[in-house]
C-alpha cells in the first residue's frame, strides 16, 4: 500500500490558503517628523489599504529630504517621501540610485507670511522689509529666484535666520515684517495670529512663478528592480490613501494620532487640510493625481539647477522619474 506524505509546511498552506502567505515588508522613510502633511502613509496603515495590498509597513522618521534620500539610497529604507528638487540635485552631483515614482505635492510649499499692518499685500512688497526664516528650510535655496523674478535681490531685504519655533512669535510681536514658512503650516500660524488678535496673510511663491514639483514618492532602484510588483501594489494603496484623505480629513488626522499619540488631533487635522492644497488643485485637475507632467518636470529642474548653481545640461530630468509604477489600477 502506498502512503502519501504531506510535508507540514505544505499542509499548512493547503489548509489556510492565502492566510499562510506572509505580507511583503516595506520600510517607508519620512522626510521629516510625523504630522498631518505625512498622513497618507498613516492612513494607508490604519485604513487597511496597505494590508489589502499585502504589504506590512514600517515607518521611519526623517530630518530632511537629503537624509531621506541617503537612507533610501543605502537600502536602510525602501520607499518614502522627499523633495523632488533634492533628488534632482543628488542625482546630478552624486548619481544616487533613487528614482521618483509619484508626485505628492505638485506645487512648491514655500511662502511669505505676514500680518495686517505691515502693508505687504503682494510678494513685491517685501522690498526693504525685515524677513525672518529658519536656517535649515529648503525655501532659502529658492528665495533668490523668487526675488530675481521680481527684479530684486537679497540685498533688497533684511533677512534674519531664527529658530523655527521663534518665527511665529517674531511675526506676531512685530519683530519682523514677514516670515518664510511652508503653506502646510497655515493653520498653525493662523491660530497664533488669532491669539494675538491679528489677521494673517499668506503669499505663496507659486503665485510669483515658482512652479515646480516638491514632495514626491521616491524609491531605491534596488527595491524597484528586485520587487517591482510590491512597488506597484504600494502605489495603488498609497493613492487610495490620498483619495480617502480628500474626503475624510478628520479620519486622516486620527490615523496619524493613533500611531503618534503625542500629537494633538486638532493640530494634525489643520496640517492635513493645509497639505492637501498641494495635492489636490488645478494642476491635479489638469494632469491627474501623482502624475509627473513633462513640461512641469523640466521647469522644476530648471529652477533647481538655477537655485543650486548646477549646469542644466548635467541632468536630463526625465531620468529622475519612472512613471511605469503608477499603474492604471492606482
Amino acid at each position: 500500500m502506498k502512503k502519501t506524505l504531506i510535508f507540514p509546511a505544505l499542509a499548512t498552506a493547503l489548509l489556510t490558503g492565502n492566510a499562510a502567505l506572509a505580507a511583503d515588508e516595506v520600510v517607508y522613510q519620512l522626510d521629516w517628523l510625523p504630522g498631518g502633511d505625512k498622513s497618507p502613509i498613516y492612513v494607508c496603515v490604519q485604513q487597511g489599504f496597505c494590508e489589502e495590498a499585502g504589504i506590512e509597513i514600517s515607518i521611519e522618521p526623517g530630518r530632511g529630504s537629503s537624509e531621506a534620500i541617503t537612507k533610501i539610497a543605502t537600502g536602510s529604507s525602501d520607499i518614502g517621501s522627499a523633495g523632488l528638487g533634492a533628488l534632482m540635485a543628488a542625482r546630478a552631483t552624486e548619481g544616487v540610485p533613487v528614482t521618483a515614482v509619484m508626485s505628492i505635492f505638485n506645487k512648491g510649499p514655500h511662502a511669505f507670511y505676514t500680518v495686517d499692518g505691515t502693508e505687504i499685500t503682494e510678494i513685491a512688497d517685501v522690498k526693504g522689509r525685515k524677513i525672518a526664516t529658519s536656517p535649515f528650510t529648503s525655501s532659502n535655496v529658492y528665495l533668490p529666484l523668487v526675488l530675481s523674478d521680481l527684479g530684486l535681490t537679497e540685498d533688497d531685504i533684511e533677512l534674519t535666520k531664527a529658530d523655527p519655533g521663534a518665527l511665529g512669535p517674531m511675526l506676531m510681536t512685530g519683530a519682523t515684517d514677514a516670515i518664510i514658512a511652508w503653506v502646510t503650516d497655515v493653520t498653525r500660524y493662523t491660530n497664533q495670529a488669532k491669539e494675538a488678535g491679528k489677521d494673517i496673510t499668506i503669499l505663496p511663491w507659486s503665485t510669483a512663478g515658482l512652479d515646480m514639483y516638491s514632495a514626491s514618492l521616491v524609491a531605491s532602484d534596488k527595491f524597484l528592480s528586485e520587487r517591482p510588483d510590491v512597488a506597484k501594489r504600494f502605489l495603488v494603496a498609497f493613492k487610495k490613501s490620498l483619495d480617502f484623505i480628500k474626503e475624510n480629513r478628520t479620519d486622516a488626522a486620527l490615523a496619524v494620532t493613533a500611531m503618534v499619540p503625542e500629537l494633538e488631533a486638532e493640530d494634525v487635522e489643520g496640517s492635513v487640510n493645509d497639505a492637501m492644497e498641494l495635492v489636490f488643485n488645478d494642476v491635479t485637475e489638469a494632469d491627474g493625481l501623482g502624475v509627473f507632467e513633462p513640461g512641469r518636470l523640466a521647469a522644476t529642474w530648471e529652477r533647481v539647477s538655477a537655485a543650486q548653481g548646477l549646469d542644466p545640461a548635467s541632468l536630463d530630468p526625465e531620468t529622475v522619474v519612472d512613471r511605469s509604477f503608477l499603474t492604471p489600477e492606482s
